[in-house]
């Protein structure tokens, strides 16, 4: 884009950002008379300056009309220049903090609540990645008895994420017994992978456990399970009906197309994950998406990053002709008070508010 920025006046920068946002608010063409309000110039000099961008590849023009659209070269100029810093109103922040008064301790819920939010707030599809990981394993283990016959398993894993079992099972034990499960587990079972739960050591456990040796079968089988879980990775996708609102989902076989990846999550995740690794800001746009189906779309995510760890992502789909100023702010607002949330798992103090981190101007 550094060759684009040299190319651009200051007057065709002005010209093309406000033909996006009069593109993005309305959705129609952009003709020379919307612009004079805005812009000091003659129509005359305003058309001239959008034949040449179209000349330039940042705008198109529609067959049926004799106003202009930014196209995808147009978009990715906006994003990463020309797009302003969005002020969030009282209420989006309110709507953000509402998610940290209730003590979330899996980072699976804490996901999904955000994905649903991102939607809400942007009136987009949100999603939440959750990234594939080669190795997971739980570093420590607690039990927590609840009632005659049922505790809460809770294990901490080594990328920091926490996974907790709701345990019922129609064995006699106390508080005493969940208490020694949690030390018995924390000797054998801490720093092992789903694959390296042996027969020996699952006999040493039973040893150690006595007389309440028949948990540790399937307490066992619920930690296999949890930490293969892990180890898949996942896609959480929320809001899919908003995007029947906007025209550009009208055409069925499109729709389809983009209904069918969202269904299929590997190849999205595959290309999310990708453009992660080389910032935690994502703007995939259009034709630049790896996925063909999403071609006619925008993905907008960024990473959650714990200990210099990312352990995953919050983000939207939509049309090209996205409100990208309030996205990234949402996405910023949401991203920063979740990372507060996993470094700090003190809730906010009653009736307080934490206004959304928002460091867009910085990364800028």
């Amino acid at each position: 884009m550094e060759n684009g920025e040299r190319v651009l006046s200051d007057r065709k920068k002005q010209i093309l950002k406000a033909i996006v946002d009069a593109h993005i608010a309305g959705g129609e063409p952009i003709g020379s008379k919307v612009l004079m309000q805005q812009i000091a110039c003659s129509s005359a000099t305003i058309r001239n300056e959008m034949a040449e961008l179209e000349e330039m590849g940042y705008l198109e023009q529609p067959h049926t009309s004799a106003g202009r659209v930014p196209s995808e070269l147009g978009y990715r100029f906006y994003v990463d220049s020309l797009v302003e810093h969005y002020a969030m109103t009282a209420r989006e922040i309110a709507q953000i903090n509402q998610v940290l008064k209730t003590k979330m301790s899996e980072l699976d819920q804490i996901l999904a609540t955000a994905s649903s939010l991102a939607s809400n707030l942007t009136n987009y599809t949100g999603f939440a990645l959750k990234p594939r990981a080669k190795e997971i394993t739980v570093v420590k283990y607690e039990a927590i008895y609840i009632a005659p016959g049922q505790f809460v398993l809770v294990m901490v894993a080594d990328d920091g994420s926490v996974k907790t079992r709701n345990v019922k099972l129609d064995l006699v034990f106390d508080s005493a017994s969940v208490a020694r499960l949690a030390s018995t587990l924390n000797q054998y079972m801490t720093g092992r992978r789903a694959s390296e739960v042996t027969l020996p050591t699952m006999v040493a456990m039973e040893e150690a456990m006595a007389e309440d040796s028949g948990l540790i079968g399937p307490v066992i089988k619920l930690i296999y399970e949890a930490i293969s879980e892990s180890d898949r990775g996942d896609l959480k996708v929320t809001g899919v009906d908003r995007l029947l609102q906007y025209p550009e989902y009208s055409d069925a076989s499109q729709l389809k197309g983009v209904l069918g990846a969202l269904e299929q999550k590997n190849d999205l995740m595959d290309m999310i994950s990708n453009a992660a690794a080389d910032k935690p800001h994502g703007i995939v746009i259009g034709s630049e998406a790896s996925v063909k189906e999403m071609n006619n779309s925008t993905v907008v995510f960024k990473t959650i990053v714990k200990d210099g760890k990312s352990v995953g992502a919050i983000g939207v789909i939509g049309p090209l002709r996205m409100d990208y100023a309030k996205v990234l702010a949402t996405l910023d607002g949401l991203t920063g008070n979740i990372a507060d949330l996993l470094s700090d798992t003190a809730a906010l103090p009653e009736g307080g508010t934490k206004a959304p981190k928002n460091d867009q101007n910085e990364e800028k």
